[in-house]
């Protein structure tokens, strides 16, 4: 395989192209990780109150629904976002994940998970008292998703 990087000042923005005699399991995966890793670059805003705040992706825990809208959980605070839980599932980088009907978890931030055979499960957070509930019914992809991540270290 070859790579080649051509620098273009007069592009707005960046173009990623791959040119392949055929779509591989390779390429493939090629594609998603440079897919995921741009999500990420994406800014994000918060708010509290009338006060803009701008944090970096990997300081929230989770995202939820409540009263006013939607709401992002950090360690120690709760700011409020202007978008809906199914416009987040598609901007968000793939370490967050859905897992209830009113939650987007990052499974980066997760310390532990006490399962629960006949009702939720609890996810619990390092160095804060917050927790998020996983419904049954994605508490098996939030494991698969758990484990591709370790098996991907």
């Amino acid at each position: 395989m070859k790579i080649r990087i051509e620098l273009d000042e007069n592009l707005d923005e960046q173009e990623v192209i791959i040119r392949t005699p055929e779509l591989t399991g390779d390429i493939a995966q090629l594609q998603n990780i440079i897919v995921e890793a741009t999500k990420g670059q994406k800014s994000f805003e918060f708010y509290k109150g009338d006060v803009r705040v701008y944090l970096s992706l990997d300081e929230i825990l989770y995202f939820e629904t409540c009263d006013k809208g939607i709401v992002a959980h950090t360690a120690d605070d709760i700011y409020e976002v202007g978008y809906k839980l199914y416009e987040l599932e598609d901007l968000l980088p793939r370490n967050f994940m859905r897992v209830s009907k009113s939650t987007i978890l990052n499974t980066a931030k997760i310390f532990s998970i006490d399962r629960n055979l006949t009702a939720s499960s609890e996810v619990a957070f390092r160095n804060t008292h917050k927790q998020v509930y996983v419904s049954r019914h994605y508490y098996r992809s939030l494991m698969e998703r758990l484990d591709e991540r370790r098996s991907n270290i």
